[in-house]
């Protein structure tokens, strides 16, 4: 194709990437991508392809004023850039009202961030709530499904954490495994809080976060959902499948009110050997006292008024967990009725090398203790040779003048 001199190109040679070869003058076609459209992955065209470029312009045409329909016959002579510009704007205002987003993850529709199943079971006689994790997935209809993703690979490695509120959340968090490189794990992993009391299920508020393993960087948020405990009914399985939400800010608590956490303690009076057992049998949601977010608890015991200073007894140290299990008894020889003058003293303390031990928290039953603590001495006594199991919340003060 010539070009006679002085005459300005109407069409550029990136704007058109073929030719029509028909007899008559060479004449410019439309460009490529008006023959293979983009469509958002995974979805099929809803409507019959129409060529958008002649759409635009003859809407551009119909809206010109009456005082401009003698020249409407010959558009793109005057001004093609003007009207390539105004096809180019109606084009992007018809592909932005018809396709989806497909970075739709950063939306603010909560679905987008997956949805989790899981159920609840509370057992009342044993103090204990069972949170059975089940799977995860992400609802979006068409074209994406699974977790939210958080690498490279687009997947993720994603595990499931809990925490009670309130309360310290390296005392109260249990966590499931790891599920590597997907967006639709299945756990079926169940996570035990033992202690649990009937006032807790009132006031008491289960967190679950979903994060993203990352073994160089921080661990990445997904997302998490919040049950009130007060909605389960004891001894009851209640099925749950949330939406996922983002993150939302916990309350700080009064540090003089956060708990130090909770033992189960067993007393049984034997009558043949005429010796009192106490049985230290775990403990659970212990405050941390190490910078790993860990203590190195054990446990002692007194029975006071302790003249010759022979009452005093000592557990294992079990290593780096707020949530040990002891299951070790001791045997205070004493008359039955010398125990309305006793008062049973039980420490907890994390173990250090090199330094003095940390006081984590402490609990005194006897005659002279009230609430629970009183009522447990008080089963003890009547009824002798039977074990009575309860749990106790530890206090931060020192019961008596103890030193480690």
């Amino acid at each position: 194709m010539t070009q006679r001199k002085g005459e300005k190109p109407t069409i550029s040679i990136q704007e058109h990437m073929a030719i029509d070869v028909c007899p008559g003058p060479i004449q410019p076609i439309k460009q490529i991508s008006d023959y293979f459209p983009r469509y958002p992955r995974g979805l099929p065209p809803t409507l019959p392809h129409v060529g958008p470029l002649r759409s635009a312009l003859s809407t551009s045409s119909a809206s010109a004023s009456t005082t401009a329909a003698a020249e409407s016959d010959r558009p793109n002579e005057d001004n093609p850039d003007r009207a390539l510009a105004g096809a180019s704007a109606s084009l992007q205002a018809t592909k932005k009202d018809e396709e989806p987003d497909v970075e739709g993850y950063d939306s603010d529709d909560s679905t987008t961030l997956g949805t989790l199943e899981f159920s609840l079971l509370y057992d009342q006689e044993n103090n204990a709530l069972h949170c059975t994790i089940n799977k995860a997935k992400l609802p979006v209809p068409r074209y994406k499904k699974g977790l939210k993703p958080m690498d490279h690979n687009g997947l993720s490695d994603p595990y499931v954490k809990l925490h009670l509120l309130p309360g310290a959340s390296k005392a109260n968090k249990l966590r499931t495994k790891t599920l590597h490189n997907t967006l639709n794990p299945v756990w079926n992993e169940t996570l035990t809080y033992y202690g649990i009391t009937d006032e807790d299920m009132v006031r008491k508020t289960l967190r679950i976060s979903v994060c993203d393993e990352d073994k160089f960087r921080h661990n990445e948020f997904i997302g998490e959902t919040r049950i009130p405990l007060k909605k389960l009914k004891p001894n009851q399985t209640k099925n749950f499948n949330n939406c996922l939400e983002k993150q939302l800010p916990v309350k700080t608590e009064d540090k003089s009110l956060e708990e130090r956490g909770r033992i189960m303690i067993s007393l049984k009076y034997n009558t043949q050997k005429s010796c009192l057992v106490v049985g230290i049998i775990r403990c659970a949601h212990l405050a941390a006292m190490d910078a790993n977010g860990f203590s190195d608890p054990y446990v002692k015991t007194y029975l006071k008024p302790d003249e010759n200073k022979k009452s005093k007894h000592k557990t294992a140290v079990k290593k780096k967990t707020l949530n040990p299990e002891f299951n070790e008894e001791f045997c205070y020889d004493i008359k039955y009725a010398d125990l309305t003058k006793k008062t049973l003293e039980v420490t907890v303390w994390d173990y250090d090398i090199g330094k003095s031990n940390d006081f984590i928290g402490g609990v005194s039953l006897g005659i002279n203790a009230n609430g629970e603590r009183l009522k447990h001495w008080f089963d003890c006594l009547k009824n002798k040779d039977k074990k009575i199991e309860r749990w106790h919340t530890l206090t931060n003060e020192l019961p008596g003048s103890l030193n480690d």
